[in-house]
C-alpha cells in the first residue's frame, strides 16, 4: 500500500450545501476497512462542525479553524495550533461594520468585501495576522498557520509521512495542504485554479468526487496516476 492516508476538505469536497450524504459516507468507511486514515481538513470552527456532521467519529484525526485546532474524535481532545487574535481585534472589526463575523478557538471569520477593514486593523493594532480566502469567506489567522501546517500536525500524531497521503479539496485555502500531500485531487466542482495545480480532477463534483476518488484508492492504491507523479517535478508538486 502507498496511500496510508486520505485528507479530505469538507464543504464543497465531502459535503454539499453543508450536508455530508449516505453514499459518502459509506464511502468513507470503506477507507477505514482498507486498513487507512482518514483526516478531515477544513476552515470550520469545531462546534459548528460537530452540529452539521454526526459522522465526525469516522476520521482519526480533523484539521479545524484551517489550521489551527486539532481535534482527536476518538477521545475529544483538543489541541491549540496557534494563539487566537486579541479580543480588541475582532470587536473593533464590528464596530468598524464587518458582518456576520464568528469567532473560534484561534480563527476570526468574516465575509467580502470586509478583509480591507481587517488589514486596516492589522495596521491599526500592530497585529502580525494574515487573511486566506475561501470563496466568499475571509478568514483570519496568525501568520503562518494555514491548513498545510495542519495536516503536518496530524500526520505526526499518526506517526505517517506526507508521501503516504491522498488529499482532495474545492478552494483556495486547499492549495497550502494539497502542495503537502504526496498525490492531490480537485473535484469536478473546485475552483479552475486549483484544478491547474493538482495531480488530478475528479469527473463528478463534491461528495460524488470524492466517493470516485475513494473508489479508485481502495481498487488500485492510484496506480493509474502512477506516471504522472513519477515525471512531475518535485518543486512544483512541492510548491
Amino acid at each position: 500500500m502507498r496511500y496510508h492516508a486520505l485528507a479530505c476538505d469538507y464543504d464543497g469536497t465531502i459535503a454539499w450545501d453543508g450536508e455530508v450524504r449516505e453514499n459518502t459516507i459509506f464511502a468513507l468507511e470503506e477507507v477505514r476497512k482498507s486498513g487507512r486514515k482518514l483526516i478531515l481538513v477544513t476552515g470550520r470552527e469545531l462546534d459548528d462542525l460537530v452540529k452539521v456532521f454526526p459522522r465526525i467519529d469516522l476520521f482519526d484525526r480533523v484539521v479545524a479553524e484551517n489550521g489551527a485546532l486539532l481535534y482527536r474524535p476518538a477521545t475529544r481532545e483538543e489541541r491549540l495550533l496557534a494563539q487566537r487574535p486579541p479580543d480588541e481585534f475582532w470587536q473593533e472589526l464590528i464596530k468598524r461594520g464587518a458582518e456576520r463575523v464568528s469567532v473560534g478557538r484561534v480563527i476570526v471569520a468574516t465575509w467580502r468585501p470586509h478583509e480591507t477593514t481587517a488589514v486596516e486593523l492589522f495596521r491599526d493594532l500592530g497585529l502580525e495576522l494574515q487573511i486566506i480566502f475561501n470563496k466568499g469567506a475571509v478568514m483570519i489567522l496568525p501568520s503562518g498557520v494555514n491548513k498545510a501546517t495542519g495536516l503536518n500536525v496530524a500526520l505526526t500524531e499518526l506517526g505517517l509521512s506526507s508521501h503516504n497521503v491522498v488529499g482532495i479539496g474545492d478552494a483556495e485555502n486547499d492549495h497550502a495542504f494539497l502542495a503537502l500531500c504526496e498525490c492531490s485531487v480537485a473535484v469536478e466542482n473546485a475552483l479552475d485554479s486549483l484544478k491547474e495545480r493538482v495531480d488530478w480532477v475528479t469527473k463528478q463534483g463534491h461528495g460524488d468526487g470524492t466517493i470516485e476518488l475513494i473508489e479508485a484508492l481502495v481498487a488500485t492504491d492510484l496506480g493509474f496516476l502512477e506516471d504522472r507523479l513519477r515525471h512531475k517535478l518535485p518543486s512544483i508538486r512541492r510548491s
